[in-house]
């Protein structure tokens, strides 16, 4: 702070010392001409001292940002001839622009960060990538004042080196013809006479050569990049999709709806593993368990009733109903009907235009295709535990045909893995009459949410019986006298977790292996590497889902899909960049956890300035009706505005209220639009109003409402 106090009082002092000796009125094209001579005469007696003095002089100009350097240029010209007038105001104009540069960044980029900082996050992406790219065209344009540009660039992340360099070379053209038109001082009469109109286009044309080389390079890059393979004459397919999740069925149907010949092919079941392994079965499931909760829990309400038997066959014929029912949504039938080519069979990827498909009985197939979309997703990830295969194991894809061939549900099962898939299941299981331990590395659940949502999380599970350990390694596993145990270490002290069947559910990872990835050389480490527009290596293969992250959503792979689809067919006209802006995660516990956006641990990381308005159900009248008056909704907004950062909401119904955030997020409403909204009476929606309703108060003028109680009191008598 002192530092900075310092350098204010520096420029201040500057500032007021220019103004004080009339620099401005020095700095005038009327009074060079008027003494040129005498300054000639001076710098032809000490032309050493002089030209350090000039120097000295534009560089406090251009650091200050005075009006004047143009002038001090075309001195240069007049005073010092062509070279050296170009070599003093090339390296003064560069050290004092880089000196303007870090004088915004120190003292402003902190502030606007702090309130800017999603945004100005974005913007340092955008200069990272084409920063010097910008720069250099903007300095070919001598009509943008250069000390608009030193500013606004000290507030971005652009290194001080770079911007010295870029600078130097971009202001050379311009510095030329100024000193240059310096040398016949008595010609020029007004600005006019040295940036002719013809002139400054050019300086923009030149200003384009940038991007022009960069467009060049891509070319050569990509020809580069494709060097090795022979391109077909013709194709058998515009589009072909692998993989038949959530992200490759919307890719292939965005391609058929716009009429392109597109063929999905998928080694195993339609629909992925949201429809076979994750959403549905695992919310049929979560049904049953509410259900029977609710059963036991009817005296709360004025209702006796008693959880006679839960007949866990059927409620596992139940979830296989579900997918049944929901099956024909991604079923072969429909998706051939919209004009897809579905194939079954494992495809791997033979060069950038040609896929060989393998069906189950050997026989192989190829296709020649523009382009090909990667949407092979992910697989649950099992950890290297010493014993985990002798005493086995189930995960999120095996459990469903285990206990589906299962009478009764195991009576003692372990959970490993606190995230989203480990909380459901341990929370439903439960309920339906398991005695569920959950071991969790991490010091809380849910760690990427606020240590308040964790708490919830954690109370919850344990309301419902579920045994919760915390800070847990999981070390090995034994089979000790016929009996399963999972060995964890806490603080140093050993436990032993007995179970009849052990869940492992500690994470997905991309499915990589088996697909030519490797052959082709498309980076591919956690997950397939891809641009902003999801494209790989090659720039007709694109991922996307799972395979592609950085979210592991059905909805956020959906989203991904339409991108995919449109990049991919159309990319060579336009392409569209995929956004997370306003990207939504549901946990289904009960109460729900939902999220839309940053939350204080993100902001905080990111150095994002945010202010926190809390609203609690527990005041909610539909809430309280329903006894379900627990849980809170928390938004962050930009400080001193309702623009909203992020939310989450823990409660009755939390992943259908965060709708209208993730809308007024998307659409950029803030909390008074939402404030403004008429919500039904009673609802649980109301939870989002009410909340709007928290910030308003919080921001009431206050002055205003002392004037109008005054106003009132005085209409009063």
């Amino acid at each position: 702070m002192i530092r900075k106090l310092v350098i204010l009082a520096v420029i201040a002092l500057g500032l007021g010392l220019a103004y004080a000796f009339n620099l401005h009125q020095l700095l005038t094209l009327e009074s060079l001409k008027a003494h040129q001579a005498r300054l000639a005469e001076t710098i032809a007696a000490r032309p050493v001292f002089s030209g350090l003095i000039y120097f000295g002089l534009y560089v406090l100009v251009a650091a200050f940002s005075l009006p004047g350097a143009a002038i001090l240029t075309l001195g240069a010209g007049a005073l010092f001839g062509l070279l050296t007038g170009t070599i003093l105001v090339s390296f003064a104009s560069t050290l004092g622009a880089t000196l303007a540069f870090l004088s915004a960044r120190f003292l402003l980029r902190d502030a606007i960060a702090a309130r800017y900082g999603d945004r100005l996050a974005a913007i340092d992406a955008g200069v990272k990538r084409d920063g010097p790219f910008y720069l250099f065209t903007l300095r070919l344009i001598p009509v943008i004042p250069f000390f608009v540009i030193n500013l606004v660039m000290g507030l971005t992340a652009m290194k001080a080196r770079t911007f010295a360099l870029v600078s130097q070379i971009g202001m050379l053209p311009a510095t030329f013809v100024y000193v240059n038109a310096g040398t016949r001082l008595a010609d020029i009469q007004k600005p006019g006479d040295i940036l002719s109109a013809p002139l400054v286009l050019s300086f923009a044309a030149l200003g384009l050569l940038p991007w022009i080389a960069k467009a060049v390079v891509g070319v050569i890059q990509r020809r580069r990049v494709y060097a090795r393979f022979t391109r077909p004459a013709h194709f058998d397919r515009n589009l072909v999709v692998i993989g038949a999740g959530a992200a490759g069925l919307v890719t292939s149907y965005v391609a058929a709806a716009v009429r392109a010949r597109v063929t999905l092919i998928e080694a195993h079941r339609m629909g992925g593993d949201c429809l076979n392994y994750g959403c549905v079965p695992s919310k049929a499931l979560i049904k049953a368990a509410k259900i029977a909760h609710q059963a036991r829990h009817g005296a709360a309400y004025g209702i006796d009733t008693v959880l006679e038997g839960l007949r866990f066959k059927d409620v596992m014929a139940r979830v296989n109903r579900v997918i049944a029912d929901i099956e024909p949504h991604d079923s072969v039938e429909r998706y051939t009907k919209l004009g897809v080519d579905v194939v079954q069979g494992r495809a791997k990827i033979l060069d950038p235009w040609t896929v060989e498909i393998t069906a189950e009985d050997g026989s192989s197939s190829r296709l020649t295709t523009r382009a090909i979309c990667i949407a092979t997703g992910a697989a649950p990830f099992v950890p290297k535990l010493p014993g985990l295969d002798a005493v086995g194991y189930l995960t999120s894809d095996t459990l469903w045909a285990d206990f589906s061939m299962r009478d009764t549900i195991p009576k003692r099962i372990a959970v490993l893995g606190g995230g989203p898939i480990g909380c459901e299941l341990s929370q439903a299981l439960q309920r339906l009459g398991a005695e569920v331990t959950q071991v969790e590395l991490m010091d809380r659940l849910l760690v990427r949410e606020d240590a308040e949502v964790s708490t919830a999380a954690e109370a919850s599970l344990m309301a419902d019986g579920v045994k919760v350990l915390t800070g847990h390694k999981a070390i090995a596993c034994e089979l000790r006298n016929g009996e399963k145990l999972l060995l964890t270490e806490c603080g140093g002290l050993k436990r032993e977790v007995a179970f009849d069947a052990l869940i492992v559910a500690v994470g997905r990872v991309a499915r990589l292996s088996g697909f030519g990835l490797e052959e082709l050389g498309i980076p591919a480490q956690r997950v397939v590497e891809t641009n902003d527009y999801l494209e790989t290596l090659y720039p007709n293969i694109v991922a996307a889902g799972d395979v592609a992250g950085p979210y592991q959503f059905t909805h956020a792979a959906g989203h991904q899909g339409w991108h995919a689809a449109v990049n991919a067919l159309f990319g060579r006209f336009k392409r569209f960049k995929v956004s997370y802006a306003a990207m939504p995660a549901v946990t289904f516990l009960d109460p729900e956890i939902a999220r839309v956006g940053l939350n204080e641990a993100e902001a905080k990381a990111k150095g994002i300035a945010y202010e926190v308005t809390h609203y609690g159900i527990d005041d909610l009248d539909r809430a309280i009706a329903d006894g379900k008056a627990h849980g809170f909704v928390k938004v962050l907004t930009v400080p001193g505005k309702d623009r909203i950062l992020g939310a989450t909401i823990v409660g009755e119904q939390a992943g259908e209220l965060l709708a209208e955030f993730t809308l007024a997020m998307r659409h950029g409403l803030g909390l008074n639009a939402i404030l403004s909204t008429i919500h039904a009476y009673p609802t649980m929606m109301e939870a989002n109003k009410y909340a709007a309703g928290v910030w308003k108060k919080a921001h009431a003028p206050e002055w205003a409402l002392k004037l109008l109680e005054r106003y009132h009191r005085w209409e009063r008598g």
